[in-house]
């Protein structure tokens, strides 16, 4: 076997199980479930009938690169999306099977195991994807704590002015997460910048994770993203790989339809991989990923109720925890007020007493750098009914 897989950590999820194993929750409450981030809202319609109207392409095998109608679909949805020029359907585009796997694949494809300890940069806490895939391509993981902090400008983001130079010499990736999670931060332009100015010094690969952009709550101030920013600094993509997803925009966790996007050299690169990986989307996906990415009702439909479940249930919870409406995503990352308890114990009573399952911030962290950034966190994904939703709130404000 590989040995890179004995250094895999438990996923958060099983880690949250072995948790909560052997304990009972309070059975005169409702089991409401806050811990992961998979979507709730109601699949559209429109979605369903593509998929359903295309069925017959079952019968044939698909190809790595997609058709042409939905790489067309997704170029047109960037450049409505960021006000940027269209980028290349043949050449910049790629889509993929949700954007986990492709985050993941990227790593084995871009990292050279021929020069020396090769390094990986996250953000902490992260995505533990981000992780995995440095441990299996050979590559050693670098954190970049994204604490609270007096200026705003630097709240719950990569900070890497005090990465050592030798380290960025031999960093060959950098995972952003932008929308943030959990924090739900958005990057500025003048962030972007920063990494890109490193990208160039230290020719390393930016894997942009944007999965969360279609989230936010400001309709006249949407998140910027990292083609958007690189646009707006008279850039071209070396060097940039963005990632997005129709799951959370669209509510289907399950169709697994994201894509690929940027610097085209990687992208031909990454077909190629890809090619060998086997990893083509299935023809009836496709199809209704066209549809999805070329309706935008939805989605601000989508973003309608998230926004009703932030702004009602975040006061409700400001008595107990230090919480506020994030920039974007749909995960409130709430410290807990009484220091003499951990986020641990934390969500074991809100698991025994409430029958309500929240994510340790810990969990979602590593040690690093003296301190493991998620401690004394919770957070909450607000993907249930809002009802639900509202009741979590309710427990919670009048068991403390």
């Amino acid at each position: 076997m590989n040995p890179n897989l004995n250094l895999l950590q438990p996923y958060p999820f099983q880690r949250l199980r072995d948790l909560f194993k052997g304990i009972t929750p309070n059975p005169a409450f409702t089991p409401i479930n806050l811990s992961i981030g998979e979507p709730k809202h109601a699949t559209p319609q429109l979605i369903k009938n593509a998929l359903v109207n295309n069925l017959s392409g079952l019968a044939n095998y698909p190809t790595t690169i997609g058709s042409i109608e939905l790489r067309t679909a997704i170029s047109h949805w960037i450049s409505r999306r960021y006000s940027i020029p269209a980028l290349s359907a043949e050449t910049e585009i790629l889509p993929v099977n949700g954007s986990r796997e492709a985050l993941f694949a990227l790593a084995q494809a871009i990292i050279d195991q021929t020069q020396p300890n090769p390094v990986v940069i996250s953000p902490n806490p992260f995505y533990q994807i981000y992780e995995g895939a440095a441990f299996l391509a050979g590559a050693t993981p670098y954190f970049l704590n994204t604490l609270p902090h007096q200026d705003p400008k630097l709240n719950h983001v990569m900070d890497f002015s005090s990465v050592p130079v030798d380290l960025l010499k031999r960093t060959q990736l950098v995972y952003v997460c932008s929308p943030g999670n959990p924090s739900g931060k958005v990057m500025s332009l003048a962030q972007w910048k920063t990494i890109f100015d490193l990208s160039d010094l230290y020719n390393f690969v930016i894997a942009a994770d944007e999965c969360y952009s279609e989230i936010y709550f400001d309709e006249a101030n949407p998140p910027l993203g990292a083609l958007q920013a690189a646009h707006l600094l008279g850039r071209d993509y070396k060097n940039l790989i963005v990632f997005s997803s129709l799951s959370k925009r669209s509510n289907v966790p399950g169709m697994r339809s994201g894509f690929v996007a940027g610097d085209e050299k990687i992208i031909e690169a990454f077909t190629l991989y890809r090619t060998y990986h086997g990893c083509a989307m299935n023809p009836a996906v496709q199809a209704a990923s066209v549809a999805a990415w070329d309706d935008e009702a939805h989605v601000i439909e989508n973003r309608i109720l998230y926004a009703q479940k932030f702004n009602d249930i975040t006061p409700l919870l400001t008595d107990i925890l230090e919480v506020k409406v994030p920039d974007a995503a749909f995960y409130l990352w709430a410290k807990i007020k009484d220091g003499e308890i951990s986020d641990t114990e934390f969500a074991i009573q809100l698991y025994r007493d409430l029958n309500i399952t929240v994510l340790p911030g810990s969990f979602l962290a590593r040690e690093a750098h003296g301190v493991n950034p998620g401690k004394n966190f919770i957070r909450m994904a607000l993907v249930a009914s809002y009802d639900e939703c509202i009741e979590a709130a309710h427990r919670m404000r009048d068991h403390f």
